[in-house]
Parts: structure tokens; sequence; C-alpha cells
């Protein structure tokens, strides 16, 4: 059965309400002018809090050193570093190549061929806007992520919601999907009945 990814947590109470709808990881945000952002320390708050089975997952924007996500990695007490900006292979190395979902922003043209000894363990698949990082509401490019997860590891996100999840696992088969915009009430703040709705449709 696909995992799933609920992104964009800033209180302990949505982390619990992913958790109990099945999240397996959960991602907290600290690229500052994100309005999903939360401090790291404030992160480690919840996370000290939770389940010891979730992957607690740092989603971080171009920080200008590697050496500073690692810093805020320790400060959280996140496991994973989800690069959503422009990083390129040395950084992701100096990160841990063992500890990293590269995001890949996808417009209508992608060379797959880009990807190959790229150092991550998996690659989040997003849709491609100028301005932002995330979070758009916009749905991905299914057919270049269907090919991306006939190869390695694939978290689907952009635009997924109650309504298309299904049919998204149906068509990319990836091997989990992220959730964000599309389970909130506004920026930050999951919407439980949402969440539950999602639960129901990746078990249909």
């Amino acid at each position: 059965m696909v995992k799933l990814k609920v992104c964009g947590i800033t209180n302990y109470e949505d982390a619990i309400a992913a958790i109990e709808v099945g999240a397996e990881f959960l991602g907290f945000n600290f690229y500052p002018p994100s309005p999903r952002y939360i401090a790291p320390v404030k992160a480690r708050e919840i996370i000290a809090k939770l389940p010891s089975h979730i992957i607690n997952v740092g989603v971080f924007v171009n920080d200008a050193r590697p050496e500073d996500v690692v810093e805020k990695m320790m400060i959280s007490g996140a496991a994973v570093a989800q690069l959503h900006g422009d990083e390129d292979e040395q950084y992701c190395r100096h990160v841990g190549a063992s500890r990293v979902i590269k995001a890949l922003r996808i417009g209508k043209e992608f060379d797959l061929d880009s990807l190959n000894g790229f150092p991550a363990a998996a690659f989040l698949i997003d849709a491609y806007d100028k301005k932002l990082y995330g979070g758009t509401g916009k749905t991905s490019n299914w057919e270049v992520a269907q090919e991306v997860a006939k190869n390695v590891g694939v978290f689907l996100a952009g635009g997924l919601s109650p309504e298309n999840i299904s049919e998204a696992v149906r068509v990319v088969q990836p091997y989990a999907v992220d959730v964000n915009s599309g389970v909130e009430l506004s920026p930050g703040h999951k919407d439980k009945a949402k969440l539950q709705a999602l639960r129901i449709a990746l078990r249909a």
C-alpha cells in the first residue's frame, strides 16, 4: 500500500490527526518565507512527543550551506531532509544522500537522465511554479512522475486532495503521496474532515 506523508505540520494536534489517518511521514517546513514555516526548535517540541515509528522530515529551500541543514535537523530532531530548492549533487552529498529526499519541480519538459546517480534516497515530484517552492496547490506532471517511479522511490506531491488522490496513485504508482494544501483549512492548519476523506480515498 502507498505510504502517506502529510507536510506543513505546525502544531501537535495536526501531527496527531495526520498519524491517526495513517501518515508515516510528517513534514516540517523550515523555509522562513513559507506560510507554513515552523522554527526547528518549535518542531522539536512536537517531534519529541510523537511515536518513534514516525519519520519526521525537515523541508529546506536553498539554505546557504549544507551544514545549516544538518544543524537544523539536529535541533529539530528531523531524520530526513527534503531539499526543495535548487540544491545540486554536491550539496546533497554533504547533507548525506541516505537521508535526502530531493524535490523536483517539474514543468512540461524534464530530463530523466539527470537523475542517474543523483545522491538522494528518494525523489519528490512537485508542480513547477516560478515563485513558489511547494504548497502551490497545482497538480504535478503525472506522466513524468510515472516514468521516474519506474526506477526510483517517488513521493508524489502537487495539489493532491481526497478528490484526486486515488487516481494519482493508480496512474503514477508512487512509493508515497505527499499532501499539504489539499487537506488544509488554511495554510499551516489541517482539516480533520479532509484528512479522514483522504484516508477513505486511499483505501478505495
